[in-house]
């Protein structure tokens, strides 16, 4: 199933909309320990995407800092109400983009993921196919991104780098 943009989703209780304005720059299947703590599921289907490429339909999100196993944290935004997580900014890139968890989407199969990763701490119950690239760790961004999506990352990089320039002023 492939998806047509834009896409919609929410959290549960529908206090929370966003739109999804293009194709994310890769959806990852994270099969780490962590992402299973944190969602209490075997794994997280993330889309990444550029904040200003997903817009707010209704409703603010409360951000949550969190810690991960990087050390750097994360920022978690949830429903006020119903505190489900709909995205998260990750310490590399900050609020410069959204992981969109794509459970939130109304209709999730349409963005499944490119990539598997951390699947060396997968449950053993979770087969991935054959014919899906997976990773025990992480991966080379050039052996699973599409062309315009590196161009994206590329064209979103000085910003990346003001944002962690920032972070090391402050810091």
């Amino acid at each position: 199933m492939t998806a047509n943009y834009p896409l919609e989703g929410g959290c549960g209780c529908g206090h929370l909309r966003y739109r999804m304005n293009t194709a994310p720059l890769v959806v990852h299947c994270c099969h780490c320990r962590w992402c299973q703590r944190e969602t209490g599921t075997a794994f997280v289907i993330n889309a990444m995407i550029e904040s200003d490429r997903v817009t707010n339909l209704n409703g603010e999100p409360q951000l949550f800092q969190t810690p991960s196993e990087s050390g750097r944290g994360q920022r978690i935004a949830r429903c006020p109400k119903c505190l489900v997580a709909v995205w998260s900014h990750y310490a590399g890139s900050g609020h410069l983009t959204k992981f969109v968890r794509v459970g939130t989407l109304d209709d999730p199969g349409r963005l499944p993921p490119d990539v598997h990763i951390y699947t060396g701490s997968k449950q053993p119950w979770v087969e991935i196919p054959g014919s899906m690239p997976a990773y025990p760790v992480f991966y080379e961004r050039e052996d699973i991104w599409r062309r315009e999506s590196l161009e994206r990352l590329a064209a979103l990089e000085p910003a990346i780098a003001a944002y962690k320039a920032s972070l090391a002023e402050t810091g």
